[in-house]
């Protein structure tokens, strides 16, 4: 196969070994220095070492990203902003390829239902810029590809638990053997309950979680394979409000529970060619839920409310071939369709099943005409049943200075689509047309010019990545009131700015010795906006209101934090202990029209002690999160307190026999 050629390559020649092996850029297995923008790569040994028990948390240490903890509304990880849609609509999550896009949560990604435990994480890799050109619209900010554990290497039972104060109580178990003679799978439950943060004005916060996810790989001969995933994931969580008044749940957005739940198959054969040509067809089928129903009194007239209440499921079908055209040329090609179905009782109102078609094809040619340079250029075509054909082009030329130094320079162009309910959504809550979609609804454009560095320094055990970028969305969507004073007229998902992101970012890594390494990861931003025409030309709309004019103004220019910087340490003590400590800082930022994040320094650390007793191994560890104390990542705009991160540790164990 073309990745094992490369990988083999790699081994073999310390110019290719000195940096990791990666397919998420352009789908061809590539040098970073290769590779057409920035990857931030993140592998199980730091996982295992990071402070962490929820998958979000991850991407603090990956420049230009930002997130926050699953409270009341669903964890969000985005990469530059842009994040007033709950589900984070921007960004691409993949899970041994299948994309993590749910229909039913309007196109975005729900963080609590991704189906993959920590340990199960093989690497994962983080595309830092537009990604459109090999994974669709979806793909509009960057890429998360999260690659799991070949099952043969899981061998024999694994038991662990985490038990803290904000009543967390974490148990799993992994499982992982032969299937026959030609096969091995792998096969994990887990189970996370938590009290969430404190309740510090009138909501209510928890969190429980179950997941159960099953992986087989077959040989099926000496050129095919076969790879089968299955799994479940449920999470509850709290919505609503109490009443100030009384302090009990409030009548009209009541204490509630929003139930969710996702479960999915995926077939995926891959077949060698030849040695460095590989042939790959994959099959996905997945069926998400969400339910926060409750009976609304609506001054007189009760109606169903469940503004995230959907069933949506898609089919996807996709193939991809990657070859050599010549001896400086590679080509990955392919073309992918998917079919979503959505019911919405609330939000697509009497309309039963909504269904939408996305066909696509896209290719990625790599050409190395002498050592020191190496081109890229990729085009992807997507004809989308509902939002109509979109053409995203990129292109990069990388030098290699030398063995040690790589400059990139690279532009690119990408789309992005909206949900179902942007452009068939009808919501009428009975007193008030609520929103409704527009089947014209422009999407969003993004144009990226990106300038890239990239050093690789065995000698000192040291790399540096920056990343210089330039990127101008047009027709940003934001829901807007089309006449604040006319309930007959529904809001609307409205095109109202152009935004002009640039800046610089960069990641530094340093391992002075064996025992000690080092990240360190910063971003500076600035951003513009400019409002539309067109968005200004209706006199009532949300827009001319000064108050939501200043709401929406500060969510343009503080989308994304001005500066944020990240520092892990990672250190091996004496007697066999491990130490980790991560800290983060962050200046303030919004994260939608109503809500914000002050500027916070947090620390988070590890310690731990991995045996082996007996034939039995295993490993107890003790975690602080928010060391340093309590702070806000997420709040409400103009409240006093609300969702206060504090202090948070637990005691982990972990058993393998």
């Amino acid at each position: 196969m073309a990745s094992l050629s490369l990988s083999a390559q790699a081994e073999d020649d310390p110019y290719f070994s000195s940096m990791p092996v990666v397919a998420s850029v352009s789908r061809l297995p590539q040098r970073l220095a290769d590779a057409p923008t920035s990857v931030t790569v993140i592998d199980r040994e730091m996982i295992r070492s990071l402070p962490i028990r929820d998958l979000n948390d991850i991407f603090r240490l990956v420049p230009g990203f930002q997130t926050y903890p699953n409270t009341t509304e669903a964890a969000r990880v985005t990469y530059h902003g842009l994040t007033d849609e709950e589900f984070s609509p921007r960004l691409q999550v993949l899970v041994d390829g299948r994309s993590m896009y749910s229909p039913a949560f309007r196109n975005g990604t729900n963080w609590a239902l991704i189906p993959v435990a920590l340990e199960d994480i093989e690497r994962i890799e983080i595309v830092r810029g537009t990604n459109a050109v090999s994974y669709g619209s979806n793909a509009f900010l960057g890429v998360i590809n999260i690659i799991t554990v070949d099952p043969a290497l899981v061998r024999g039972v694994s038991v662990s638990t985490n038990y803290g104060n904000q009543n967390v109580r974490d148990q799993s178990v992994r499982a992982g053997g032969k299937l026959g003679e030609a096969g091995d799978y792998r096969f994990t439950f887990r189970q996370q309950n938590d009290d969430g943060l404190r309740n510090q004005h009138d909501w209510i916060d928890s969190y429980y979680s179950r997941l159960f996810d099953f992986r087989a790989d077959f040989t099926l001969s000496e050129r095919d394979s076969l790879q089968v995933s299955a799994g479940h994931v449920s999470a509850v969580t709290q919505r609503g409000r109490l009443d100030t008044s009384t302090w009990q749940s409030s009548p009209g957005n009541p204490i509630r529970d929003f139930d969710q739940s996702s479960s999915y198959l995926q077939f995926q054969w891959r077949r060698a060619l030849s040695l460095d040509s590989d042939f790959v067809l994959r099959y996905a089928y997945s069926i998400d839920k969400g339910s926060e129903a409750f009976v609304n009194p609506g001054g007189g007239t009760p109606y169903i409310y469940d503004p995230w209440g959907a069933e949506g499921s898609r089919h996807e079908i996709e193939a991809l071939h990657n070859l050599h055209l010549a001896d400086t040329v590679r080509l990955a090609w392919g073309g992918s369709w998917r079919q979503d179905s959505v019911r919405a009782q609330t939000t697509l109102a009497g309309q039963g099943d909504v269904s939408r078609e996305v066909t696509r094809l896209f290719g990625n040619m790599e050409w190395k005409p002498v050592h020191w340079l190496t081109g890229n250029l990729g085009l992807s075509g997507e004809q989308d049943s509902l939002a109509g054909f979109h053409f995203a082009p990129r292109a990069s030329l990388a030098f290699h200075l030398n063995r040690q130094n790589t400059l990139r320079i690279g532009a690119s162009r990408a789309y992005r689509t909206g949900s179902t309910v942007d452009y068939r959504g009808d919501w009428w809550n009975g007193s008030k047309y609520q929103f409704r979609g527009d089947p014209n609804m422009p999407s969003e454009r993004m144009d990226t010019w990106e300038i890239g560095y990239l050093g690789d320094w065995r000698d000192w055990r040291m790399s540096l990545d920056v990343r210089l970028f330039d990127e101008k969305v047009h027709n940003r969507l934001l829901v807007i009131d089309r006449n604040d004073d006319d309930n007959t007229i529904p809001d609307a998902m409205t095109p109202i700015q152009d935004v002009r992101m640039r800046g610089v970012e960069y990641q530094w890594r340093w391992q002075p010795i064996d025992s000690t390494k080092l990240v360190f990861s910063q971003m500076f931003i600035d951003i513009d906006a400019e409002y539309l025409a067109s968005a200004l030309a209706n006199p009532n709309n949300s827009l001319h209101s000064p108050q939501k004019f200043s709401h929406i103004d500060e969510l343009s220019e503080y989308g994304t934090p001005h500066r944020s910087t990240s520092l892990l340490l990672i250190q091996k003590l004496p007697y066999g202990l491990e130490f980790s400590a991560a800290a983060y800082w962050q200046s303030k930022m919004k994260w939608s029209i109503n809500t914000e994040a002050l500027k916070y320094h947090r620390v988070d650390t590890k310690l731990a002690y991995p045996f082996r007793v007996a034939g039995m191994g295993g490993e107890l560890a003790w975690t602080i999160q928010s060391l340093n104390g309590a702070h806000f990542e997420y709040k409400a705009y103009n409240v006093p307190a609300d969702r206060i991160v504090e202090r948070r540790q637990w005691i982990s164990l972990r058993l393998d026999f």
